[in-house]
């Protein structure tokens, strides 16, 4: 038995009303499955934009210079607002 790819257009109402359906585990479990996918998709644009390339290459230069603080030293810096 083959296996076919059949595509189906959902109306985002009817979507969004079936998800409103949903028990919390189900959601949770479509959330976790939604972030996943935005994670990878956004990591797929990243990749692509030429200013995120250059941005990432120069922290990571920065980085193995030595040339960062840790958050730590950077909350300790801060001026206290008591």
């Amino acid at each position: 038995m083959t296996q076919e790819n059949v595509q189906v257009m959902i109306p985002f109402q009817v979507l969004v009303d079936f998800v409103s359906g949903l028990d919390l585990k189900d959601k949770r479990r479509l959330w976790e499955l939604l972030d996943e996918e935005l994670a990878q998709m956004e990591e797929r644009l990243w990749e692509q934009d030429s200013t995120i390339q250059t941005e990432i290459q120069e922290a990571r230069a920065a980085y193995q210079a030595g040339d960062f603080i840790t958050i730590d030293e950077y909350i300790a810096q801060q001026p206290k607002n008591d």
